[in-house]
């Protein structure tokens, strides 16, 4: 926290220094560089509420298993809510001169600077653990897949520090002292609980000793495989909840935010295209006989069927609620050969996107066909029906469309679920952008009728 504070000083001095001395060479300019006396105790008040945002954070929550981008997002995150707030008091105050281009410069800088402190840091402790030093150790209590899993886990991440004392099975009738023992002293830092179903009895007599010995110990489901990245954890009185499927967009800000995003696009992108959609449009109907546009019923969010809208790109026919379109399809038309080729078959999506059938982003939707089939035989196929399904998504922009694997597709979109943020949206609508409407496929069109 120290040298946090020490940074956003020093940042604002190099950027003060930076833009005011050497960009602009107006050094008149207001900056807590030249406010006077109390220019120290500002700069010293301003790291301080910058400290206090980061630990609101938990930045300052150190973890051994704390990934490094979810430290980066909050560095980044806290340093702009200290800034904007600190902007906005400024403002207040009518100091209508201060320079935006420091305030710039600073917060990148800060960032950047803070960042590199905590990668020099990892890296430090890297190289110390991986000789032996500043190691936590663990017991593991179980017989089973879950605690060879968790030994080998931490075995093969040797940055994480962590020296597997032993795994004690809860069998036979004297591995209860064995385990006091182990504990009895200060050797033991935690002791895992790793049990399966059938070990579960033991669970209350294993904390019971933890807790005579003062060791912390973290348990490890045997449901582990069903619980998401992000679980979250309810209170009913004393009674705790582990909700097993909770998603960022279960919190209201974040759905409306995403809805928002995909009302303004989609209105955008309609009349902005507007004379691609009416091209394409005739170029349909003179290809062949039917109409422009293929409705099909699909299944969206909370498994509620929808009609989708794409571009016909085949000659009308039976198969269309029952079969896939696979490569070589003698079905497509010449036009719909093209249009399939770069997505633009997709585009009448965007009318699903603002009417809230569909969303910008999420799991392609499937027909209720092939809905009933994969819901047997594909584990957790039916989750991503938790969200709104996405004109282009994860699993697309990672080749996993069309008649690919469906449980590959199924890992990307519960990914996708977990881990949904503004960012990741925008950094899957850019791949698909520039690249990902290429359909991959290769097929031959049917020669364009007289």
């Amino acid at each position: 926290m120290f040298t946090d504070a020490l940074l956003v000083f020093l940042s604002y001095l190099f950027a003060s220094w930076l833009w005011l001395g050497v960009v602009t060479k107006n050094p008149n300019m207001a900056s807590l560089a030249n406010l006077g006396n109390g220019a120290g105790l500002a700069g010293a008040l301003y790291a301080v509420w910058t400290v206090i945002i980061l630990g609101e954070l938990r930045v300052y929550r150190f973890t051994r298993i704390k990934k490094l981008s979810q430290e980066i997002r909050s560095i980044a995150l806290g340093n702009l809510i200290a800034l904007v707030s600190a902007a906005a008091l400024l403002y207040l105050f009518r100091l209508q001169e201060f320079s935006r281009g420091v305030l710039g410069v600073y917060y990148a800088t800060v960032v950047a600077a803070m960042v590199g402190k905590r990668l020099a840091m990892r890296y430090t402790l890297r190289y110390v653990r991986a000789k032996g030093y500043n190691l936590k150790h663990n017991l593991v209590v179980g017989g089973g897949h879950l605690a060879k899993r968790y030994a080998e886990t931490v075995a093969e991440d040797k940055s994480l520090g962590v020296h597997l004392a032993g795994i004690i099975p809860p069998k036979g009738d004297d591995w209860a002292q064995w385990l006091e023992a182990q504990l009895h002293g200060d050797g033991i830092d935690e002791v895992i609980l790793a049990l399966e179903p059938e070990e579960l009895g033991v669970t209350v007599q294993v904390i019971q000793l933890c807790e005579k010995s003062g060791t912390k110990v973290s348990v490890v489901p045997f449901y582990n495989d069903f619980i998401p990245t992000r679980a979250n954890i309810d209170n009913i009185g004393s009674i705790k909840l582990i909700q097993l499927r909770t998603t960022p967009l279960d919190e209201p800000f974040n759905a409306l935010m995403k809805r928002a995003f995909d009302i303004l696009a989609s209105a955008l992108a309609l009349i902005v295209l507007s004379p691609l959609l009416a091209f394409i449009a005739a170029a349909i109907k003179l290809s062949s006989p039917g109409p422009v546009l293929f409705r099909q019923e699909r299944v969206g969010l909370n498994k509620r069927n929808f009609t989708m809208l794409k571009f016909r790109s085949m000659r009308v026919n039976d198969a269309q609620d029952t079969a896939w379109t696979t490569n070589d399809d003698e079905r497509r038309t010449w036009i719909g050969t093209f249009l399939r080729k770069f997505s633009l078959d997709e585009l009448p999506q965007l009318w699903n996107v603002l009417r809230g059938d569909m969303s910008l982003v999420g799991p392609r939707p499937e027909i209720p066909f092939f809905v009933e089939q994969f819901r047997e035989t594909v584990p957790l196929y039916m989750v991503k029906n938790q969200v709104r399904p996405g004109i282009t998504g994860w699993a697309q922009v990672n080749g996993y469309r069309g008649d690919t694997s469906i449980p590959k597709r199924i890992e990307h979109d519960i990914w996708y679920i977990e881990n949904w943020s503004f960012g990741l949206d925008v950094r899957i609508l850019l791949r698909t952008a520039f690249g990902g409407m290429i359909n991959r496929e290769h097929v031959r069109a049917a020669k364009p009728q007289a």
